[in-house]
């Protein structure tokens, strides 16, 4: 199966760009792709419970598309951007989880994968 894997490297302060990079991640678990999505950065606080939602016009809110993330692909936080804000697995939503840059290699560079860094 095609891989996609979207590196998100901004927060809201690129509000339109977080919005496109999660836009494109659903649009891919739409499409039939094996989607993943990596959040580095302020990106990583949209893994958290209780962040505040993002709409912007003529897009579904952040988390009805990160929801469709979780529901149907992976969401992984950078191992050092969670040091770094001290977090840990259990501060996650449910189903997100903390990897480390040579897992994020892996996916990106595995055969059939799409990776794309917003």
């Amino acid at each position: 199966m095609a891989a996609l894997v979207v590196k998100v490297t901004c927060g809201t302060e690129r509000v339109e760009t977080l919005m496109q990079a999660f836009t494109v991640a659903a649009t891919g678990l739409a499409s039939g792709l094996e989607v993943s999505v990596w959040l580095t950065g302020d990106a990583t606080l949209h893994a958290l419970p209780g962040t505040d939602d993002v709409v912007i016009p003529h897009s579904p809110p952040l988390s009805q598309l990160r929801d469709a993330v979780l529901a149907g692909g992976t969401l992984t936080v950078c191992a050092q951007c969670a040091r770094r804000r001290e977090l840990e697995e259990p501060d996650l939503l449910p189903g997100a989880r903390i990897a480390g840059a040579a897992a994020f290699v892996a996916e990106a560079t595995a055969p059939d994968a799409t990776a794309l860094v917003y």
